[in-house]
């Protein structure tokens, strides 16, 4: 038999997708870990399809990171959402995909941009999944564009090890004990732990989670975490840089906790961690395997942004990570106002 032929890569991906009463809140709001699951899925097809162009060991996409998360308009119950999704980096082990999410009223035909993300991809052979393999490298519109590209990739490949090198040593997800009564409007009244076992539904071809659907987890438990604290209306507005420092197997037990950790006027940001421990293998021991920092918003009745409860800082630790939370809502906040002066 002859060996599998090279194919030509696909430079650009689309999804489309109505949003059903069971991908929303009580309010009719899509909730953002929906979202986050259809971008992974993007990603993930137009990442492998491009590793699997040409000759050798067929491989999957594997998600690493997800950079900052806006999402800049809610979807609601009929819209359809279109997921464009496109390579726009590749070094020689990994690929960046940017996807833009457009929501559609298919009732006026009105569309708005919805999210925007960026991904980072690493092929893993299906023969052996730590096995990483090359990336067939994409053509770029100019010289200035694959510098762009490289600064992206040194920039998110040095926050990526610094994370990591941080989170090695937290295991144990932050106590919260259900008999202990809490204080409204502190961190330990709006805790919130989720466990989950991982199924077949839940993985890839390599019987490892999906990235997508670890990071709808971790909205469900920052969403609970934000309603506890608010008691009304929330949404997910952003997500700052997601990093998967280890895979999970099938058969495995997540523990997502969710904390508040900065609270400003109108937002909040909760920190979202998953620990993943074996129900079979006994010698492997629980070990932390994604981080993220999720921001939600509080809205009325209109969908018009509501003033959020301040947070009660209890201890010396919660006090530094507020601090912590502040200086990236600060440096977030800059970003955004430089970005917004730069297209005027």
């Amino acid at each position: 038999m002859s060996g599998p032929q090279e194919r030509q890569a696909a430079s650009t991906l689309q999804l489309c997708r109505l949003m059903r009463p069971d991908d929303s809140n009580l309010a009719g709001n899509v909730h953002g870990g929906i979202i986050l699951k259809m971008i992974e899925e993007a990603g993930c097809i137009i990442g492998t399809r491009h590793c699997n162009v040409q000759n050798g060991d067929r491989c999957l996409a594997a998600l690493v990171r997800v950079e900052k998360t806006e999402f800049l308009s809610p979807m609601f119950i009929g819209e359809v959402a279109h997921v464009t999704a496109e390579i726009t980096f590749t070094s020689k082990h990994s690929l960046e995909v940017q996807v833009k999410v457009i929501g559609e009223n298919v009732l006026t035909g009105a569309k708005k941009l919805a999210s925007k993300a960026a991904l980072w991809y690493v092929p893993c052979s299906l023969k052996n999944v730590e096995k990483i393999m090359e990336v067939p490298p994409i053509k770029y519109a100019s010289a200035e564009q694959e510098e762009e590209g490289r600064k992206r990739y040194e920039a998110q490949k040095m926050e990526r090890m610094e994370t990591k090198a941080r989170i090695e040593e937290a295991v144990a997800p932050p106590a919260n004990p259900a008999d202990e009564p809490k204080e409204q409007h502190t961190v330990g009244f709006s805790q919130s732990s989720l466990i989950h076992l991982v199924g077949p539904s839940d993985c890839t071809l390599h019987d490892y989670v999906h990235g997508g659907a670890t990071m709808k987890l971790m909205d469900e438990v920052a969403g609970i975490v934000a309603a506890r604290h608010c008691n009304t209306n929330i949404v997910t507005a952003s997500v700052d840089a997601i990093n998967f420092h280890r895979k999970i197997k099938k058969g495995c037990v997540l523990t997502v906790t969710g904390r508040l950790t900065f609270i400003s006027n109108k937002s909040m940001e909760i920190e979202v961690m998953v620990d993943a421990s074996s129900m079979v293998e006994a010698e492997m021991r629980k070990y932390r395997a994604v981080t993220a920092f999720f921001t939600y918003i509080s809205l009325d009745k209109d969908n018009k942004p509501l003033p959020v409860p301040s947070l009660k800082i209890e201890s010396e630790d919660e006090q530094r990570r507020f601090d912590e939370g502040k200086a990236r809502y600060l440096q977030n906040k800059a970003k955004r106002l430089s970005n917004n002066q730069g297209q005027q």
